[in-house]
């Protein structure tokens, strides 16, 4: 359920920044080198990269929880 929610966000960020990429393109020119400013493949290779390093920071606590016993959780409290 938390990964799944983590997964939404992540999507709806990444669509956001692509989109944002894509509007300002041209004041983005400025700072790219040898690289047009709507690539598809760096685009593409920046979108993956995110989505991997966010469900990254998704899974771990998501990981962590899933070990923990839910009775002795619900002890605790």
């Amino acid at each position: 359920m938390v990964f799944g929610e983590g997964l939404r966000l992540i999507s709806g960020g990444v669509m956001a920044g692509v989109a944002t990429a894509l509007l300002l393109s041209r004041v983005l020119q400025s700072f790219l080198f040898e690289v047009a400013p709507t690539d598809p493949v760096t685009l593409i290779g920046v979108a993956i990269f995110f989505t991997g390093v966010s469900l990254l920071a998704c899974w771990v606590p998501t990981h962590r929880a899933a070990k923990v016993d839910p009775a002795e959780a619900l002890r605790y409290e």
